[in-house]
């Protein structure tokens, strides 16, 4: 997989809102790759731009939303400079999206069939091989891929009529009905219990390695993204802080940050003291005196060099950290 040349890469992407109370810097300095059949997740506190950057990504952002620097190339194609026809036809075919809330992101009062065949209808060149079945079909069979039980009756169902769970498989089941080659799940489990959790992220897991789909996984759940993810970009304030594969990051984390994260995250060797919260808060983004490092106000290590300088991330390096004094010690999710 480390041969092969990124499906997405992102460079330097910066990005910022205008609003009344003065302009929110988002996201600043932003860099990864992506390859093909790869899953890599993005992790951090909520605030941390992880969501933003993925609307970004899609063209979705909100209309105060500006882009400030950098590229990401999809495929070639920078994303970024596209224009809304080209990332309309884009969204749903080559790059779809679980959102965090599926009851909010599905049509009440559509039938759960006909808002998956809106898409297939939408992009009618992607619907795969058996171009000669009905709509309908497609549809039954997008829910069967997704572990919907009798899904020829779950197709003619209403959102309000089917559990938490089912509700997250539908939503699965409408972002991979065109085979896309990129998915971004964004929190697919929030607000599900445990053991259905499970289910979906096993159920996105299996779907990405037999179609060799890239997947960018958004969660703050560091276990989750352990279990799952090849590698892990960690993201704080805006800024992407460490970036490496899961073996390396969660036995060797080189940012304050990454260390914190992961003596806060509960195993089953923890105990209450040996659980370390992140000190202090998110900065105010709105702020025109951000240090170079957003971490520094929350770090024990930081120095002057922390407050002037933007450190930043060495795509070259397999596990590449953006801090100016590293750590070198191990921990353990």
């Amino acid at each position: 997989m480390k041969d092969q040349p990124p499906l997405l890469e992102v460079r330097d992407f910066g990005l910022e809102f205008r609003t009344r109370s003065g302009t929110v810097h988002a996201l600043e300095g932003i860099n990864f790759r992506l390859r093909k059949g790869e899953m890599i997740g993005l992790v951090g506190e909520s605030g941390s731009g992880k969501s933003v950057l993925a609307y970004a990504l899609l063209g979705i952002s909100d209309p105060a939303a500006r882009v400030t620097s950098g590229s990401a190339f999809y495929g070639g194609m920078d994303l970024l400079k596209s224009d809304e026809s080209t990332l309309s036809d884009l969204r749903g075919r080559e790059i779809s999206m679980i959102f965090q809330s599926p009851r909010t992101a599905l049509n009440p009062i559509r039938e759960v069939g006909l808002q998956i065949e809106d898409v297939l209808r939408r992009h009618a060149s992607a619907r795969g091989p058996d171009l000669g079945i009905s709509l309908k079909q497609h549809a039954v069979q997008a829910l069967r891929e997704v572990a919907i039980a009798d899904p020829e009756r779950r197709v003619n169902a209403y959102p309000f009529e089917m559990s938490g769970g089912m509700c997250q498989r539908v939503m699965i089941a409408l972002a991979l009905a065109c085979r896309p080659g990129l998915l971004i799940a964004d929190e697919p489990t929030t607000g599900l219990d445990v053991t259905t959790q499970a289910a979906v992220m096993d159920l996105i897991a299996t779907l990405a390695r037999e179609r060799q789909m890239a997947t960018i996984f958004i969660t703050h759940d560091l276990a989750l993204a352990a279990e799952h993810c090849d590698r892990i970009v960690v993201m704080h304030a805006g800024h992407a802080i460490e970036c490496g594969s899961r073996e390396a990051l969660f036995s060797s984390p080189k940012h304050p940050y990454t260390t914190r994260l992961i003596t806060s995250t509960p195993h089953a060797s923890s105990t209450i003291e040996s659980l370390l919260p992140v000190p202090g808060n998110l900065p105010d983004l709105r702020r025109n005196d951000l240090t170079g490092c957003r971490f520094l106000e929350r770090c024990e290590n930081a120095q002057e060099r922390c407050r002037q300088e933007r450190p930043l991330l060495d795509l070259n390096d397999e596990h590449a950290v953006a801090c100016w004094f590293p750590l070198n010690k191990v921990a353990h999710v």
